[in-house]
């Protein structure tokens, strides 16, 4: 239930950046405002990481943590948002906004056939569910350009390479993986505006888009990471789905924008779809290989055995801990620890 909490807190933050992008848009350009959210991200999650630092957590981390890392960096991080801001050079913002809920479709298919993550029919009618309140909200939006579909596809299927990535990495802590994140991605899309779209910045804008950049993509990216690697990659994406809607909620509420009667009824499936993907677990016998990693976990669960003298059960907690081998049976989803195929 935690997990799903930051996945939702997650999506909220996220949903932010919608409505005090639509406002800051009138002072920069695309690609510059973009760049500033992303380097605010990194900005948002230094102080964790110069906590880290003073515990001299080590940055060293497995070929395989670097591999799947370098390509959350790479799609996630540097291809996305160029295909993204490109699609909105040739449409709306709304329209293309719309065209994102493909991240969660993306996002499913890839972690189902790619990487084995199990989805019953249950999920995979709550992956309908969630795509068809996307469409709900997106009715009244009219359709986008040809090219801006096919741009913001491509930004999608990049992202969902990057949550499937991101959701199995344990060698590196959510704040460092949203710092490395944000640092690429910021940089790449800031010098691509001052190539493109040169414009003076002056100190209030470039304070107002770091702010927005980290709380709606620092914070809310650690929370989404910390969500994935107990959920797994399908599930926690499908709560962060619910971004859209909290939009709606938040332009209603800061922009004074018409909630209308479509709206609502996107918000009831896209609940009905979250309900009844919580309910997606599956249960069998199934033994768990000796392994050493890192990520957020309490002691109040099967998996995590080692003790904190003097330190509550339930407090959730982030260090590299050492399992040992065992088996056992019970309801799961594929989180770090559940990564068979079955």
């Amino acid at each position: 239930m935690f997990a799903i909490v930051l996945a939702v807190l997650s999506a909220m933050l996220f949903a932010g950046a919608a409505p005090a992008g639509k406002v800051m848009l009138a002072s920069l350009p695309p690609f510059q405002l973009a760049g500033l959210f992303y380097l605010g991200a990194a900005l948002g999650v230094s102080p964790l990481i110069v906590k880290s630092a003073a515990a001299r957590e080590p940055w060293s981390f497995s070929a395989t943590t670097f591999k799947r890392l370098s390509v959350a960096l790479i799609f996630g991080g540097v291809l996305a948002p160029v295909f993204l801001l490109l699609g909105l050079k040739a449409a709306s913002a709304s329209s293309v906004s719309m065209w994102l809920t493909l991240e969660a479709v993306f996002t499913a298919v890839i972690a189902r056939l790619v990487f084995r993550e199990h989805l019953g029919k249950v999920g995979w009618i709550s992956v309908a569910l969630a795509t068809g309140a996307a469409v709900l909200l997106s009715m009244q939006e009219g359709t986008s350009g040809l090219l801006a579909g096919c741009l913001s596809a491509l930004a999608c299927l990049c992202w969902g390479i990057d949550n499937n990535s991101t959701a199995i990495i344990d060698g590196i802590s959510p704040a460092r993986i949203t710092f490395l994140k944000g640092l690429a991605a910021g940089s790449t899309n800031f010098i691509l505006g001052m190539i493109f779209e040169p414009h003076v910045l002056t100190l209030e804008t470039i304070g107002q888009a770091l702010l927005v950049g980290a709380l709606a993509y620092g914070l809310s990216l650690t929370l989404y990471i910390t969500a994935a690697q107990q959920l797994g990659a399908t599930r926690s994406q499908m709560i962060f789905a619910t971004a859209p809607f909290f939009g709606v909620v938040f332009s209603a509420i800061f922009l004074r924008e018409a909630l209308t009667g479509m709206q609502f009824a996107a918000g009831g499936v896209m609940g009905l779809a979250i309900y009844l993907l919580m309910n997606d677990q599956h249960a069998h016998h199934h033994e768990h290989e000796e392994m050493e990693h890192i990520h957020m976990h309490s002691h109040d669960d099967e998996h995590h055995n080692h003790s904190h003298p003097g330190q509550p059960q339930h407090l959730r907690h982030s260090h590299w801990h050492h399992h040992q081998p065992h088996s056992h049976t019970h309801p799961h989803w594929p989180d770090l620890h559940h990564r068979h195929n079955h």
